[in-house]
């Protein structure tokens, strides 16, 4: 038993003898190369940088769609079905079709620039889940704080937030179809928002969109934090 158990776990330096696996050798180009893999999973002398930005806005702004058109792996949603109890404090007006609320985050994880990795975590729009905002973004270089133009008053608290904790942000304008499209100045106008914050009109269900928003978020962050 014990010479069939050392042969079957055996490796040999021929080819395929006796159907024993082949010792791989230095320099092997199967030890050096893997289908699919980025470059720096492949160099284990360097890790990747990983980094972590808040999307945060008022209650169905986009932030849940922003995270799933995004994300390179499954996105981690957290929501549930809308029942009559929210009524009285979710306004549904502007989005009349909406059936399910993120109650805790939304967590997505994306790759930029072969060595960076972003993981973005979406916040609870609703105010009774606000407590959460703290342990949210805790660690984070950033926020996006999401905007619906039919609805800017629902940004105040986010923006009032991460003003108040001194957290780097830009707005973010999630245009919807149908709508009216301003431009970035009217709206940071609108908002009173400073000259030195980004304003971005995106759409936040198209990949390309929200990569182009994250940029503009982590380049405004190296401006505000370059240390």
């Amino acid at each position: 038993m014990d010479s069939v158990v050392s042969d079957a776990t055996a490796v040999s330096d021929s080819p395929a003898v006796a159907g024993i696996p082949v010792q791989p050798r230095a320099g092997d180009p199967l030890l050096d190369t893997e289908d699919g893999a980025q470059d720096w999973q492949l160099d284990h002398t360097r890790a990747p940088i990983a980094t972590k930005i808040v999307v945060a806005g008022g209650f169905g702004v986009g932030k849940t769609t922003f995270v799933r058109a995004v994300s390179e792996i499954t996105p981690l949603q957290t929501e549930a079905l809308m029942t009559r109890a929210s009524e009285d404090t979710d306004d549904l007006t502007s989005t009349p079709d909406k059936l399910t609320t993120t109650v805790a985050m939304d967590f997505g994880r994306i790759t930029l620039d072969n060595d960076l990795v972003l993981y973005v975590f979406g916040t609870p729009g609703q105010q009774r889940f606000w407590f959460m905002w703290d342990d949210l973004v805790r660690g984070a270089i950033g926020a996006i704080v999401l905007a619906d133009t039919r609805r800017l008053t629902d940004c105040f608290p986010a923006l009032d937030y991460f003003e108040s904790c001194g957290l780097p942000y830009i707005v973010a304008v999630n245009h919807f179809e149908g709508t009216e499209r301003f431009e970035p100045e009217d709206v940071r106008e609108a908002l009173t928002v400073s000259p030195d914050v980004p304003v971005v009109i995106m759409d936040a269900r198209k990949r390309y969109s929200v990569v182009e928003t994250l940029l503009s978020m982590v380049a405004h962050a190296l401006e505000a934090t370059p240390e």
